[in-house]
This record gives structure tokens, sequence and C-alpha cells, in this order.
């Protein structure tokens, strides 16, 4: 999942600082969930799936698909 986060990040071209922005935290705490540090919450999953436009089965590496579910 962290390095699919991070992957995510980078193809849309976001800096981590942008993405700890929408999700309201710092960007220190954004780094350690895309280094496997800190576990990643159900909610931040959520709005990370809703920012990149994927599912969170993709986010967790359920699906290989990025397309969500229609």
């Amino acid at each position: 999942m962290y390095t699919r986060i991070r992957d995510l990040r980078e193809d849309s071209d976001r800096t981590q600082r942008e993405v700890s922005e929408y999700l309201y935290c710092d960007q220190s705490l954004y780094s350690k969930y895309e280094r496997g540090i800190r576990d990643v919450p159900v909610s931040v999953v959520i709005k990370l799936a809703q920012l990149y436009g994927t599912s969170t089965d993709y986010i967790l590496g359920l699906t290989d698909e990025k397309q969500p579910y229609k």
C-alpha cells in the first residue's frame, strides 16, 4: 500500500506537502505513511482514493485495477 500511495502522488505530479495539506496533516506524518512507518487510517485511505479517482481496494493492494468500480 505504501508504494501505491507514493506512486499515485508522483503520477499526479503532486508534492508530499500538497497531499498533506489536502489531508490536513503535517508533511512529516504523510511522509511516514508513504514510508510505511505509520499505519494509514481508513479515513485517510478514503480521502486518497477520492483525490486520485481510484478505489480504496487499489490503494490497499486488493486489486490492480486503478479505475473504481462502477
